[in-house]
């Protein structure tokens, strides 16, 4: 039993970081229909911005937990700032124009700027593993026999904040509701005023800033970090959005945080090697005998 728990902990752990990858993937795809594959390589893209954030900071310097805090926001803010605006840089210099093309084109292009991305990424910091700095404290508490440490509670609380305030944003303010009518139609919502151009772009951007704030969590969580992490992380989110609903932002949260438990499951009880093969069955078995996810609802064709 407390085997279970402890991987149980552990997935809730992982799955916040696909949930907040699979955020980017719903969020795009509920508006213009498209699968952005370069996403999973933003996430990854956020891990190289905060190793770098943190290299500029004297970390040895810094003992006190409220220090340590702000720095852990800091980085935060700061990888999800630039990977936001590397987020609207592909929208605006690949996708754009390709929005009425055929829905080929866009895909192949997005296959292309993933790769670019990976190349640079590569140059950047090299084919090795990278080291993330661990500056928090390696603390571990023990309830009911089920061992956790301050990384894990940092993760989970982490994402569950930033898909709150992704809730609230989306459904409580003026832009939300310009992206949900977006969604919905974009000519009825050009009609209506609104800056459909504009507001794919913020799409773009908020989604593409929640990658980097996965990247942090990720990083600090695992310790490391890859040039190429983002092809097996972004395959897994958008399992996660697929499972959820494509396109519907809770079931992308949801998706997030089973798909985390079953790959912590199959780790501990099956073996490392099929965890893989366990998550994309599961990708497979939901796209042949339920496409529209699990909260996702079944669309009418246009005619």
């Amino acid at each position: 039993m407390h085997q279970f728990l402890q991987q149980l902990i552990n997935g809730i752990a992982l799955g916040g970081v696909y949930a907040l990858i699979a955020l980017g993937y719903t969020m795009v795809y509920g508006i213009i229909e498209l699968i952005n594959f370069a996403h999973g390589d933003v996430y990854t893209l956020g891990t190289y911005f905060s190793l770098t954030i943190l290299a500029l900071i004297p970390l040895s310097t810094i003992t006190s937990g409220p220090e340590l805090a702000l720095v852990a926001v800091a980085v935060i803010l700061l990888a999800a700032l630039l990977c936001g605006i590397v987020g609207v840089l592909i929208e605006r210099l690949a996708y754009r124009r390709l929005r009425n093309a055929p829905r080929l084109a866009p895909l192949i292009t997005a296959i292309g700027v993933s790769l670019i991305l990976e190349n640079i990424m590569q140059i950047w910091k090299g084919t090795s593993e990278v080291p993330f700095p661990q500056f928090l404290p390696d603390r571990w508490h023990t309830v009911a026999g089920v061992r956790f440490d301050d990384r894990s509670l940092l993760v989970v609380g982490i994402s569950l904040f930033f898909m709150i305030a992704l809730n609230l944003f989306v459904f409580r303010t003026r832009l939300g509701a310009a992206m949900r009518a977006t969604a919905q139609d974009r000519d009825a919502a050009q009609l209506m005023g609104i800056n459909v151009n504009s507001t794919i772009a913020w799409t773009f951007f908020i989604g593409s800033a929640l990658a980097g704030v996965a990247g942090f969590v990720s990083g600090l969580y695992y310790g490391t970090t890859f040039f190429l992490n983002g092809y097996q992380a972004g395959l897994k989110a958008f399992t996660a959005a697929v499972l959820g609903g494509i396109g519907n932002i809770t079931g992308a949260m949801l998706g997030g945080f089973v798909i985390g438990i079953v790959e912590a499951m199959t780790s501990q009880y099956i073996s490392d090697q099929w965890t893989s093969v366990v998550v994309f069955s599961i990708l497979i078995l939901i796209l042949v005998f339920r496409p529209s996810g699990l909260l996702g609802e079944q669309a009418p064709e246009k005619v």
